[in-house]
Formats: C-alpha cells, sequence, structure tokens
C-alpha cells in the first residue's frame, strides 16, 4: 500500500468486544506490550477486556506536560513514521476544543494535522467523537454546548479505528489531568483505554517538576510510560541541554528524541529528530508495491 489514503470504510468489528462503562476500571487493553501491564477489573466486573483475541500491533496515548507542548507534532510524526514503515496508522483525538464551521463541517487544526499524517480515513465521528466549538477546558466547552462526554463513544470509537487498521496514535487533550465531566479526566480515559504512553515534555521553565509529575500520575494509572519527547519551545533555553540531562537520569523511559524549533513544524520534520524503532509492537518495514 502505498502512502496514500486508503479509505477503508469503518464498518470492521472487532469480535468479542466489550466496552467498560465509565465508572469501571475495564481497560480497552488491545495494545498493551505485556499483559501484566493491563489494568485489572475491580472486583465483581465480568467483562474482559476489550479486543483480547486480536493479534499484537501498535497503538500509543500521547500525552504532555500541558497544553500547546507539542502533543499533535509528535502524535503526527509517530503516524508518519508508521506510514513510512507501509502499514496502515489512523490518528484520533478523541475531544478536540476549538473548532470552526469550515464548508458546513466542524474543524480542529489538532485533528485535522492527524488525519493528514495517517493513511487510513475514518469518519469524523470516529476520529473526534467530541468536536467541541468553544477553545476552552473540556468540560467547560462541552457544556456550553450541552454536551457531557462519555467514554463509552470513545472506547466503541477507538475498537472500531483498531479494527480498521494496524496502528492507532490516540492524543489526549491538554495535560494527563484534564476534567472531561464532573467525575472522569484524561487520566481516568487513558486508563480505559490502557495503552502504552508516549510524554511530551515542553522544554521550558518548570519542565522538570511538570514531567516528573506527570510520570508519576502515569504509573499511579498502572500504565507503561514507553517513551518520552523533548519539544523545544523556544529558539533558546537557558541550561536546555541540563534540562534534558535531568530528565533523562530521572524519567523511567528512554528518551525518543529531542525535536527543535522547527521553522516548519511539519510531521516529516519532526520524525527526522525521533527515533520510534523501539517502542512496543513497532511494526517492521513493509514491502508494499
Amino acid at each position: 500500500m502505498s502512502a496514500e489514503k486508503s479509505g477503508i470504510a469503518p464498518t470492521a468489528d472487532a469480535p468479542g468486544v466489550a466496552v467498560a462503562a465509565p465508572d469501571t476500571d475495564v481497560a480497552v487493553g488491545l495494545a498493551t506490550p505485556a499483559a501484566d501491564t493491563a489494568a485489572a477489573p475491580e472486583s465483581g466486573t465480568s467483562a474482559a477486556p476489550a479486543g483480547a483475541g486480536l493479534p499484537p500491533r501498535f497503538s500509543c496515548f500521547v500525552t504532555g506536560t500541558d497544553t500547546e507542548i507539542g502533543k499533535t507534532l509528535t502524535s503526527s510524526a509517530l503516524l508518519h513514521a508508521l506510514v513510512k514503515q507501509g502499514v496502515r496508522a489512523c490518528g484520533m483525538k478523541p475531544v478536540a476544543a476549538g473548532a470552526e464551521m469550515r464548508n458546513g463541517v466542524l474543524h480542529n487544526d489538532d485533528a485535522d494535522q492527524l488525519t493528514a499524517a495517517g493513511n487510513v480515513t475514518m469518519l469524523q465521528s470516529l476520529t473526534t467523537p467530541y468536536m467541541l466549538k468553544e477553545p476552552a477546558a473540556p468540560h467547560i466547552a462541552a457544556a456550553m454546548e450541552g454536551v457531557t462526554i462519555d467514554a463509552v463513544p470513545i472506547l466503541a470509537a477507538y475498537l472500531e479505528i483498531a479494527a480498521a487498521t494496524d496502528a492507532v496514535v490516540v492524543e489526549g487533550v491538554g495535560g494527563f489531568r484534564v476534567p472531561l465531566n464532573d467525575s472522569f479526566d484524561t487520566a481516568d480515559l487513558a486508563q480505559q483505554l490502557n495503552l502504552p504512553v508516549i510524554l511530551v515534555v515542553g522544554l521550558r521553565l518548570g519542565c522538570i517538576s511538570h514531567a516528573l509529575l506527570t510520570a508519576e500520575a502515569i504509573a499511579a494509572r498502572g500504565l507503561k510510560l514507553v517513551g518520552w519527547v523533548a519539544n523545544e519551545l523556544q529558539t533558546e533555553m537557558n541550561f536546555a541541554d541540563d534540562n534534558v540531562a535531568a530528565l533523562a537520569q530521572r524519567i523511567p523511559a528512554p528518551l525518543l528524541g529531542r525535536v527543535p524549533r522547527l521553522a516548519q513544524p511539519t510531521a516529516a520534520a519532526a520524525a527526522a529528530h525521533l527515533d520510534f524503532t523501539g517502542l512496543p509492537n513497532w511494526p517492521a518495514r513493509r514491502n508494499n508495491t
């Protein structure tokens, strides 16, 4: 297959799928690198992890130390690299706040970048189940539109995308613990998806504490941090090398690369500074013609 959009219709079904309700800890667990990283169901819960019988594939959840620190750029770079490997790859931005109407369709720049970087086209209702107009915290933007963000549509959409592709990159919103409704946040969503996590660290003053606290929060949810990216937000930052060294010493996951301040921040340009080949289930290159 070429890197062109495949146009796969989102009709594939995942057999034996069990989607957890938002107030349970049953995880999707479709691409966990090892069984012991899966979150255990609560006592008395009978549903098995969704997609448990499917073959290993690459999927990940991309989070960050804050908003506007490079999650979309890193997620797009991941998708670009996956397409270069010859696999069917799709990005997912489950919640996007800050959308505008263009030609009768709501668009969000982050979601559009993920679509452009992948090579599988799915319905927007799957890749971004919650497309919100107001550029605000998701729970605020949703309340303004009379919408309640719920885990079930997101998990169901993820499973449908995963069934129709070889690889899925799920990008969070804001930092790791952004409220989605009164009792559910992005950390809860990551826990229910139960995917390996990649952390994007925006290099600026205070990033060491933000990164280490986020790494601790990821571990506290029983999730596996499999890599982190240093993203340079400023043309020059005092002691940037020292900050990266301090983070590399303390974050219990490999540094995947350091993305400089790019004149043209494209997926390809960012991917040139990153090495994803050591990530769990990273696909071998396919010689598609």
